[in-house]
């Protein structure tokens, strides 16, 4: 593929992602996974998958991050800077307008309710993405371990309404794994000088 036809590929890739996805970042992945590693091939689902955590734990909006990554990778810098212009100019245009005409926008009744069942389908988007992102990760004993305790203590924050952030969960995790491989590494080169 020529790099025109690539910068224009990613732009309207991802003006298409961010025009027709209701409900942040999340909610996009899974439409991001459809169409940079199904359907484009722009990226693995593990690089997916790792771009999904770097995201989530770097300053900025988890999609805007995955398709600044995606343009990188296809097209260097200008391509990063036309994926992240796809992804944004949709969302602020209607933003824009919105606040232009509509100055109680929710509060007219058709929209109310739309948005009453965009809330749900947004919670399925977003249960869909995880849901794709568990069975195509590793089948290891490690990773599907800390995904289970990750989960099980965000709902038992959620249920208690404790004050302990995502982030620092995330990070709990991270030093969790780091650990477990810096002993495993240990233990192994350990082995090696015995031999």
């Amino acid at each position: 593929m020529k790099p025109k036809n690539i910068l224009a590929d990613l732009l309207l890739t991802f003006m298409k992602i961010g025009l027709f996805t209701f409900g942040g970042g999340y909610a996009m992945i899974a439409m991001i996974e459809d169409h940079c590693v199904e359907k484009k091939k722009w990226i693995t689902h593990d690089e997916m998958m790792n771009i999904t955590v770097i995201a989530e734990s770097t300053p900025g909006p988890i999609a805007i991050n995955c398709a600044t990554f995606t343009g990188y990778r296809q097209a260097g810098l200008i391509g990063a800077l036309v994926a992240t212009l796809g992804m944004i100019v949709p969302s602020f245009s209607i933003i824009y307008l919105i606040s232009m005409f509509l100055d109680n926008f929710l509060e007219i009744a058709v929209i109310a309710h739309a948005f009453k069942g965009i809330k749900i389908a947004v919670g399925l988007l977003i249960l869909d993405a995880a849901i794709t992102m568990i069975r195509k990760m590793h089948k290891k004993v490690l990773p599907r371990t800390i995904m289970a305790c990750s989960a099980a203590v965000m709902l038992l924050i959620n249920i208690f309404a404790w004050n302990f952030s995502s982030i620092s969960l995330m990070l709990v995790a991270a030093a969790v794994s780091l650990s477990i491989f810096l002993v495993q590494k240990n233990s192994k080169a350990k082995g090696e000088q015995k031999k």
